[in-house]
């Protein structure tokens, strides 16, 4: 099963960071791959539409504002992931904070290493355009 981790490093403190991407329903404020983000089931669902079309629903697992950390899980998605499980983390550093995204799943439909690049090309979407965002 692969694993992916990856981490971008801002100069900017964690609770700001975690205020903007922190919630469930925040993709679409941070993330450019993602259109908009509806939620369903009193919070515990969302439906992502893509940028370029498609949907992606997913379902929250674990929150936990203190270590600012949120777990979700795939349900429904173009990608080519089974089994997907994914931690999404907001950590302190001495000199602002890291986002860090991990994932762990099973490829579907095409080679392991097709899928583990579409994860990582999903992540890094997102860490640019976080640096881009707080002017890094």
């Amino acid at each position: 099963m692969p694993k992916i981790s990856m981490k971008q490093d801002l100069n900017v403190a964690a609770d700001q960071v975690w205020n903007l991407i922190g919630h469930f329903n925040a993709l679409p404020d941070w993330h450019p791959g993602v259109e908009s983000s509806e939620l369903k089931n009193a919070g515990q669902m969302r439906k992502l539409s893509l940028a370029g079309g498609g949907t992606i629903i997913e379902k929250l697992e674990k929150v936990d504002n203190k270590t600012r950390t949120y777990s979700y899980t795939i349900e429904d998605s173009p990608l080519p992931v089974k089994n997907y499980r994914a931690e999404l983390t907001v950590h302190d550093d001495d000199d602002g904070c890291s986002v860090e995204w991990s994932s762990e799943f099973e490829a579907a439909g095409v080679p392991e290493n097709d899928a583990m690049k579409a994860i990582q090309d999903v992540y890094q979407a997102g860490f640019d355009n976080l640096k881009k965002m707080f002017g890094q």
